[in-house]
């Protein structure tokens, strides 16, 4: 639900030794401080939903509670801050959102955040989920929200190259695997409406990565980026089709944003909280709905995590309030206010969750139809396994991919070239 659900090979890597320095040198955070007044400080990136109505809800529950929320302006930022600060030692806030691509990095220092386990928030989430926020036998991090992934379409566009444009209609004609997508991109292009069918292969790459269990990692941890056969077919796949239907906008960039607004892409990957980015990008445009429907069935990209770092000096406060931020009813606050997905079971029971719809989206029953595509992830039955390189290693290939579309290197050069940049990383 961040801007940047990608971690860049030059983001800030904290190493063990760095980290280990300071880790004897911390303990548990403050007590309850009782009647005193205390401000948490909270940091998250981008958008998480968490807007001042709701942050003062808390604090009118809680007359000594003030909340004050710093957010970064991308999820690399605030990995670059929590790994600098872990390493000093202090500066850190008293609550840190996580991006789950780097949450396995975090995992490795859990005497460095407090232990969020509660009878409360026990069996809260998918055992994926919680697996993701636990480290050792702690609970470090609880979970925000889950990206179960759509496709978001210009309807205007589709008109515009003869294609259905009603969500039905779309929705069926996009259910399939990705030869489908590519064949439906086909007859898009052939209508030569001016617009590409998607914005860029590194975009469309990470759809594919996220379909695999050990696309990238073994279990143990052990890299087969480099030579698992599946990493380098998705590699040649989105190019062969990037070549005629890609945009070449690599995504979070201003030609990105532009390109949304403008119309030169007809169809881009849709977890739920892009649908916040793509409002904000192309706020006029009045075209935009969203497909139910994923290649091959099902998908995941994004979803975070809160955690309490023991630098903290109110840590007993920090863990109630993270407690409730992540509740059933605030999750699906922020998924009306930001588009990020609930994590938490409960939520879709709600008729406050089912019965959501989205007026930009041309009023898309995007509480029916997240939830579907929740539910076909979940059908899969292939949880992705990100280890501490996984951020890095995705970074190298989608990198790998750019400097294809932008004709700096041949599909070949620029593979060697992630190759060595893999194997760099070890």
């Amino acid at each position: 639900m961040n801007l940047s659900r990608r971690t860049r090979v030059g983001a800030v890597l904290a190493t063990a030794a760095t980290i280990a320095l300071i880790a004897t040198g911390c303990s548990a955070g403050g007590s309850s401080s009782g009647d005193q007044k205390v401000t948490l400080t909270l940091a998250t990136f981008n958008n998480f939903g968490y807007t001042d109505a709701l942050l003062a809800s808390y604090h009118k529950a809680h007359p000594n509670i003030t909340i004050v929320q710093k957010v970064a302006k991308t999820s690399d930022d605030a990995q670059t801050n929590l790994f600098t600060k872990l390493a000093a030692g202090n500066g850190l806030s008293d609550i840190e959102a996580v991006d789950g691509d780097w949450m396995p990095k975090v995992r490795q220092y859990p005497q460095l955040f407090t232990d969020l386990a509660s009878a409360d928030n026990k069996g809260r989430y998918a055992a994926y989920k919680t697996a993701g926020g636990t480290a050792g036998t702690k609970l470090i991090g609880l979970g925000t929200d889950v990206g179960p992934e759509a496709i978001c379409y210009r309807a205007d566009l589709f008109k515009a190259a003869g294609l259905p444009s009603d969500p039905a209609a779309v929705s069926k004609l996009l259910t399939g695997d990705w030869s489908n997508y590519y064949k439906v991109g086909a007859q898009f292009e052939a209508a030569k409406t001016g617009a590409a069918w998607f914005d860029s292969a590194g975009a469309t790459f990470q759809g594919l990565a996220n379909q695999y269990k050990n696309f990238f990692e073994k279990d143990d941890g052990t890299t087969v980026a480099t030579t698992n056969p599946d990493v380098k077919s998705a590699f040649d796949s989105v190019l062969a089709a990037s070549a005629t239907q890609s945009a070449h906008l690599q995504e979070w960039t201003d030609d990105w944003a532009g390109g949304m607004a403008g119309g030169k892409f007809a169809t881009m990957l849709c977890p739920p909280w892009m649908m916040g980015v793509i409002q904000g990008d192309s706020p006029k445009v009045t075209d935009w709905n969203i497909a139910n429907a994923f290649p091959n069935g099902g998908g995941n990209w994004g979803g975070s995590y809160l955690l309490v770092p023991t630098q903290g000096k109110h840590a007993a406060e920090a863990k109630a309030f993270v407690d409730w931020l992540t509740a059933p009813d605030q999750q699906i606050s922020a998924f009306k206010t930001a588009g990020n997905f609930p994590s938490q079971l409960a939520a879709y029971k709600s008729s406050a969750l089912t019965g959501a719809t989205n007026a930009f989206f041309s009023n898309a029953p995007i509480g029916t139809l997240f939830t579907d595509r929740a539910k076909a992830f979940a059908d899969t039955g292939v949880i992705p396994f990100k280890g501490i390189k996984y951020g890095a290693i995705m970074g190298a290939v989608q990198n790998g991919l750019t400097r294809v579309e932008q004709g700096q290197q041949s599909a070949a050069d620029s593979w060697t070239q992630v190759v060595s940049d893999i194997k760099a990383l070890s």
